[in-house]
């Protein structure tokens, strides 16, 4: 009989299995869940060497999957200008000018987790803004969600974007009624002439446009790339996570991420994409189909195309079928048509691979609903798990496919308006009140049979589970009539572990506490089934697990 290396008894487990959804202890021997059940039951496993924890009558769940995060940029990130908590055109003016005081040589200043409504009822951000700030040197400050920046004059005449220029559909240079930029940059195509004034650093949006690096890294970047991607790893294992699915990346960050592996020191689980954006041809797959080839470990594996068909509400980036709310006569411009993308799909299901969709708006989900059907049609059902991001507002009609097709509705509850400190506006003026009761529908999807993960989008929003798992919790409706998106405690809890482990072909091997599942494991300061939703964030973790190694110990 094998004998446990790490015993953990005292404990509320709550196993995610359905046959026996609740126990006392587990036992742990060779990365593996060894026995489940009483302290009678797995303590006969133990031995003289065994490592015993005591539980302290804390939530022990399976390891939390983080099913969508930029897992390179949001470690990096941190060492960024910090906007999200700065409110006020005064408070905003003392942080660029302190940090600029202290970047004297850097050639462009970047902030990040800028709030759309930061200048409040003072009027919204434009270069002018920014001029009255900082008005010499190059300045760019990205939005919370990253798909909206905003760029001083000396920046905008720096990247020759003063005048305007085309970026490509989907991205936006926005002009004013002078016909010069406002300063505002809608998506990443806009964005990136201005990030190109960096004279440091550079490397935080690794892996987001999907390209290998322009020139070989030098042997001091490798390794600088490779302690952000520990560190960001380390940050994940401290929050109870022990899977991630990336959401970019390319062969490069895989390289690094299997020098980590190969050292023994990944935290957690990685799965990184292939990135196809528009401008890539579909024989460009041909990369996609080697890196799951080459990469297909328990800890580190790829196998997916991401694909970016819309942008975001609060910027108008988002596809929607009928006009804005609060821009009549606009829909927002796919970045891949209907017939575009529905060619990608039929190609990248018949390769075998997944498929994961930024889709925000419900033209968006429509567009990748119409081509996941498409994929169906040409190649045959399969067990595909194609998956679409966000799904911020779906049309009715939409609702009952995402189940008839297997579609995964991958969403993230700490994204909806004024949840947490998330600001209404401009978000919901541009959803408009009509279509209030299917934004955010987690409920509505769950109740109609779809497939379904949570998620943070780190670092769009804070990466912590519990943080998102008392959004899922707390939400409140916009308006009496605008029914309850809210799931149950169990449903929130299944979405952060099987059901995102489900998500990447992993849910036989990981997302529950049974006998012979790998040994991911996160271990809570208190009981979650009887503490206030307000008060879950504050539980830990105190353990996390990961194939038998702990990864993170209070």
């Amino acid at each position: 009989m094998a004998t446990a290396e790490i015993l953990i008894h005292n404990a509320r487990v709550l196993t995610m299995d359905a046959a026996a959804p609740r126990a006392q202890a587990v036992a742990i021997a060779s990365g593996k869940i060894l026995a489940v059940g009483t302290l009678r039951e797995v303590e006969r496993f133990a031995g003289p060497e065994t490592v015993r924890i005591d539980g302290e009558n804390g939530s022990l769940l399976p390891g939390f999957v983080e099913s969508h995060i930029h897992l390179f940029s949001g470690a990096y990130g941190r060492r960024l200008m910090q906007l999200a908590t700065v409110a006020g055109f005064d408070a905003l003016a003392e942080t660029i000018q302190d940090y600029a005081t202290a970047n004297p040589d850097e050639g462009l200043l970047i902030g990040q987790g800028t709030p759309y409504d930061v200048l409040g009822d003072k009027g919204p951000m434009t270069r002018h803004v920014l001029d009255d700030i900082l008005p010499d040197r190059p300045l760019i400050v990205m939005a919370f969600d990253f798909h909206t920046a905003w760029a001083n004059t000396a920046a905008l005449k720096a990247a020759d974007l003063l005048q305007g220029r085309d970026v490509g559909a989907g991205n936006e240079v926005v002009l004013g009624k002078d016909g010069l930029a406002t300063g505002e940059l809608r998506e990443k195509n806009a964005m990136m002439p201005v990030l190109h004034l960096r004279t440091s650093g550079g490397r935080e949006m690794l892996g987001m446009s999907g390209l290998e690096p322009a020139t070989p890294p030098t042997p001091e970047e490798r390794a600088a790339d490779i302690e952000v991607l520990k560190e960001g790893m380390r940050y994940c294992a401290a929050q109870g996570i022990t899977a991630v699915h990336n959401m970019d990346g390319n062969r490069y960050l895989l390289e690094l991420l299997h020098e980590i592996e190969q050292a023994g020191e990944m935290a957690c689980r990685v799965e990184v994409p292939f990135h196809l954006t528009a401008e890539k041809p579909l024989s460009d797959l041909d990369h996609a189909s080697q890196m799951r080839a080459d990469f297909h470990s328990d800890m580190l594996k790829s196998g997916r195309v991401k694909v970016f068909v819309d942008g975001v509400l609060e910027s108008g980036t988002a596809v929607l079928i009928d006009d804005y709310a609060n821009r009549p006569g606009w829909k927002g411009e796919p970045i891949f048509d209907a017939d575009t993308f529905a060619k990608a799909a039929v190609e990248i299901d018949r390769r075998g691979l997944q498929i994961s969709v930024h889709a925000i708006g419900d033209g968006a989900v429509r567009i990748v609903l119409d081509g996941y059907e498409a994929a169906q049609k040409a190649n045959g059902k399969r067990d595909s798990r194609h998956r679409i991001e966000h799904v911020e507002v779906i049309h009715p009609d939409d609702i009952p496919r995402f189940a008839e097709l297997g579609v995964i509705a991958s969403m993230q509850p700490p994204h909806p308006p004024g949840i947490l400190d998330l600001p209404l506006e401009p978000g919901i003026s541009a959803i408009g009140k009509a279509r209030w009761p299917l934004a955010y529908a987690w409920r509505t999807l769950v109740d109609a049979g779809a497939p379904y993960c949570f998620s943070s989008d780190w670092p769009i929003v804070a990466i912590e589970p519990l943080i998102g798992i008392y959004a899922a919790q707390s939400r409140k409706p916009w308006a009496d009539d605008t029914p309850d998106q809210r799931l149950t405690l169990d449903e929130t809890l299944q979405a952060y572990t099987w059901r995102g482990a489900y998500a990447a072909f992993m849910e036989n091997r990981t997302g529950r506490i049974c006998p012979g599942m790998m040994a991911d494991l996160v271990l809570l300061g208190g009981d979650i089934e009887t503490t206030a939703p307000h008060k879950i964030p504050s539980l830990g973790p105190v353990l996390t697990i990961c194939g038998g190694q702990i990864t993170h110990q209070i």
